[in-house]
């Protein structure tokens, strides 16, 4: 009669006493590691991630305090520069420092910042929604809620996906965060009665862009805090400004598709300066068609996943929990290779010559006068919060007994 009562023993193998009660704390632990890590997740795609300043005797902290700083976000490039709290100087808002950036690394061939991972901030939200779905996946008990959850999730986000980059204005359905970044790095129209506040260099700076005619077609000046549907208009009003004139062929009318409205923004960066059309039109095409590729391989992953998603006593299965922890090591080595390619893709076309190099990935570096600082920012903390969590996750999962992994 005791023995009926018992819970029969796994086959092969006989109960421990006080096994069910590890096993549930365990999965537990799993569980709210799963979740710190998805909190973290969608936090950092909101956060710079890093940043990047430059100084120099001629930039003095004055008018610079932190330099001439940026900050990298996953989808766009914003302002590291913040209002001066001066006396002397009263400034209703921050100098825009990707511009002086820009201005300054111009001089010696580089291309704009904005130049610079144009796949990877189109594609951000639905790399990140899928390591979102992964995370999920991986907490989920039970083979059916797991893969009905992944199944649904990974059908939006094709979906979503497939709508804004290849649909009729599909940019509608990107975040604004990136919209509003590719406007900002047209640059904006100055206010002219505040050229008086601006540093001597700087003015300089500012006078050879406009002799250059560079910022002749810039869009108008927008509210800080405007609306996705206003910078989309203000995105195609200098679309149809510059597109004739810019491009290698004679430009379609305004589609709004993500991948095309992708492709013209970054062949307005490369030719901001130095106006190269045929060599311009071909890495516009290599992106083009990398975004086709990213795109397809995230399609055959969904499958992948949702195939190792029904096995639960796998090993395999744990790939949903280690694709995530990748996160901070995958962002370093994509900003690294940014880096190189910014400074071995110097143009001829600078006003002066320097020996391809690599810029500074991590520390203080120096570039003919400029010192460089780069350093990790609040969203590269919260990526190690996502590796860590789910690190966290995947030994606690491990630790339960094989009953538990279903």
């Amino acid at each position: 009669m005791t023995e009926s009562l018992s819970t029969p023993a796994v086959a092969g193998r006989p109960n421990k006493p006080g096994g069910r009660k590890g096993s549930s704390g365990a999965m537990i632990v799993m569980r709210i590691a799963s979740l710190i890590a998805l909190i973290a997740l969608v936090a950092c795609y909101f956060a710079p991630v890093w940043w990047v300043a430059l100084t120099a005797p001629n930039y003095p902290p004055q008018t610079f305090p932190d330099g001439v700083r940026i900050n990298f976000h996953v989808n766009r490039i914003s302002n590291g520069c913040e209002v001066r709290k001066n006396a002397e100087v009263v400034e209703k808002e921050a100098l825009d420092c990707v511009h002086e950036m820009d201005t300054i690394n111009h001089f010696v061939g580089m291309y704009p910042i904005a130049s610079g991972g144009p796949v990877e901030k189109l594609l951000s939200p639905f790399l990140f929604s899928f390591l979102g779905v992964l995370i999920v996946g991986f907490a989920l008990p039970g083979r059916a809620l797991r893969l009905g959850v992944m199944a649904l999730g990974f059908l939006g986000i094709a979906a979503w996906m497939s709508m804004a980059l290849f649909g009729a204005n599909g940019v509608r359905y990107l975040d604004r965060g990136w919209v509003a970044g590719l406007v900002d790095s047209l640059g904006r129209a100055e206010d002219e009665g505040a050229s008086e506040n601006l540093d001597p260099v700087v003015k300089r700076l500012k006078e050879s862009l406009a002799q250059s005619h560079i910022g002749d077609t810039a869009p108008a000046k927008v509210e800080a805090d405007a609306g996705k549907d206003r910078l989309i208009e203000v995105l195609k009003t200098v679309y149809d400004a510059k597109a004739p004139v810019s491009l290698s062929e004679p430009a379609p009318e305004w589609s709004g598709r993500g991948i095309d409205v992708m492709g013209w923004h970054y062949e307005e960066s490369l030719g901001r300066w130095f106006n190269e059309p045929a060599k311009n039109a071909h890495l516009v095409s290599i992106m083009k068609s990398t975004v086709y590729v990213v795109y397809g391989a995230m399609l055959a992953a969904m499958l992948v996943f949702l195939w190792l998603g029904a096995r639960g006593r796998s090993v395999l299965f744990y790939a949903l929990g280690l694709v995530p922890m990748v996160l901070p090591i995958a962002f370093v080595i994509e900003y690294a290779a940014w880096l190189w390619w910014y400074g071995h893709s110097l143009n001829a076309m600078g006003a002066f010559t320097l020996k391809p190099f690599m810029p500074t990935v991590f520390g203080d570096g120096k570039v003919a006068q400029f010192t460089t600082h780069s350093y990790p920012y609040i969203g590269f903390g919260l990526m190690c919060v996502v590796a860590l969590a789910m690190a966290v996750a995947v030994l606690s999962r491990r630790a339960a007994p094989d009953a538990a992994k279903v």
